[in-house]
């Protein structure tokens, strides 16, 4: 009797793109990918950056600046709101005005001009290094500059030079007390209002001390020149109703200002765009674009006035996918009765480079940059300093990370770190900030060297002659 012939089923490997959750618009990790050696790459158009290979010439504590992610996130954002604009004839103009506040870094800030972003300024300071650029010519007098934040003497000094040199500012009333001098301004102004509405966010407060009251708002006195109404409803908002009510809340606000100030054309929606860094199911830019112009052209025509130009300001959306941070692993340590079988010792600071995770526990997509086919162990991640809340756990969960080999380095990728991370970094037990590289058009360049000992001392005031 012949031998029935067995079908031989060729056993398929886990799909480790999917399961470290790259190459997915849902999780924004549509640059990165695997090599087949295992080891994290990112894609810019035919360019391959190897990550693994970035971390070993430059070294760790490493973070890595991609501004192909700014450009294409930012051309898709005003992509999505300029084709509903046609799509719905609406008849506002759409503005996109960066928050400099989310990451002022000029690697961040002049690829955002050159596609087409105006700005907002929070600080004197910040509107400092505005000036810088304007005066080198770095943009021109088209791009409008909104100020936002307390006014100081300052602040207001600044705003006042460079609106008599031709700059186009506008600064914004953030309290009562400011009404009386922005109303003399030459130029544009606008107002802040805190809405009597709360969204769903990860930060939400009972009380906003940023803005007129609505009350407050309706008191204002006659201002010829006021054209913009904004708001801010707080970070990572976390659903699009949040978005779309305050949006509604807001036009109430702004159609009943605009019977005493005839002049007032723009709304503000300020940002807070959330993005995700664990669940699948979240809004998107694209949806929600559509949803924002439909509604502000209803509640116009309902009420029987020209549809409002729009201003947003979503910028953790734009830049938190465009840096990524790496560390190696520098020891591990057994962990008894936890979720997590060890912890993960690396040669940074979560405390001082990554400060959400300590200041709101904020959770991170975190994954390695090698050995990324290889057997998995659960685990929690500390800083090199001396202090007990120096650590990530993924909120008391674990973080999967390979099992570490004698003689072969691990090093761990955290995701996302391109919105506030920088401005909040720290210098506790004086350990250096990451080293900063660019990766643009398949070249690699330095922005910002490692810091040394002496470079770090002098900022608490040490100098090379204060050991004699």
């Amino acid at each position: 009797m012949p031998k029935k012939k067995t079908k031989r089923i060729k056993k398929q490997g886990k799909n480790w793109k999917k399961f470290w959750k790259l190459g997915s618009e849902d999780f924004n990790t549509q640059f990165f990918g695997i090599s087949p050696d295992g080891e994290l790459t990112a894609i810019e158009g035919h360019h391959i950056y190897n990550l693994n290979d970035l971390a070993h010439k430059y070294g760790t504590p490493l973070q890595v600046i991609f501004p192909f992610v700014l450009e294409d996130r930012l051309k898709d954002l005003i992509g999505y709101f300029q084709a509903y604009i046609k799509i719905y004839n609406y008849k506002g103009k759409f503005f996109y005005h960066y928050p400099m506040k989310v990451n002022q870094n000029k690697e961040f800030v002049l690829p955002l001009l050159s596609e087409g972003a105006n700005l907002e300024v929070t600080s004197a300071n910040e509107l400092w290094l505005v000036k810088k650029l304007w005066e080198g010519e770095r943009f021109n007098s088209k791009i409008r500059v909104v100020c936002n934040g307390p006014k100081t003497d300052q602040y207001f000094a600044l705003i006042e030079e460079l609106r008599s040199k031709g700059m186009n500012i506008v600064p914004i009333i953030e309290s009562a007390d400011e009404i009386e001098r922005v109303s003399k301004y030459k130029g544009d102004i606008g107002v802040r209002v805190d809405l009597n509405i709360k969204a769903d966010t990860h930060w939400d407060k009972k009380f906003d001390r940023f803005g007129l009251s609505e009350k407050e708002a309706f008191d204002l006195p006659r201002m010829k020149n006021l054209k913009i109404m904004h708001y801010h409803m707080g970070s990572q908002i976390k659903t699009q109703k949040s978005i779309l009510e305050a949006v509604k809340h807001g036009f109430s606000i702004y159609k009943e200002l605009q019977k005493t100030h005839p002049s007032l054309d723009t709304l503000d929606i300020g940002g807070g765009f959330g993005i995700s860094h664990e669940k699948k199911k979240f809004y998107t830019a694209k949806a929600v674009s559509s949803k924002i112009i439909k509604l502000l052209k209803n509640l116009s025509e309902k009420a029987g006035i020209k549809h409002p130009n729009l201003i947003i300001e979503w910028g953790w959306y734009i830049v938190d996918p465009a840096q990524i941070t790496i560390y190696k692993v520098i020891s591990e340590k057994h962990i008894p009765k936890a979720n997590a079988k060890s912890w993960y010792i690396i040669d940074g600071s979560f405390m001082n480079d990554l400060k959400d995770t300590w200041a709101v526990h904020q959770k991170f997509h975190t994954i390695p940059v090698n050995n990324m086919h290889s057997a998995l162990k659960t685990t929690w991640l500390a800083g090199s300093t001396c202090d007990s809340d120096d650590k990530y756990t993924a909120g008391g969960n674990y973080i999967l990370m390979p099992k570490l080999h004698e003689g072969k380095d691990q090093l761990v990728a955290v995701l996302d770190t391109g919105a506030y991370q920088d401005g909040l970094a720290s210098h506790h037990c004086l350990l250096a900030a990451p080293m900063k590289i660019i990766a643009q058009d398949g070249a690699v360049k330095i922005a910002r060297k490692r810091e040394t000992a002496d470079s770090i001392g002098k900022l608490f005031g040490w100098t090379n002659g204060d050991h004699k």
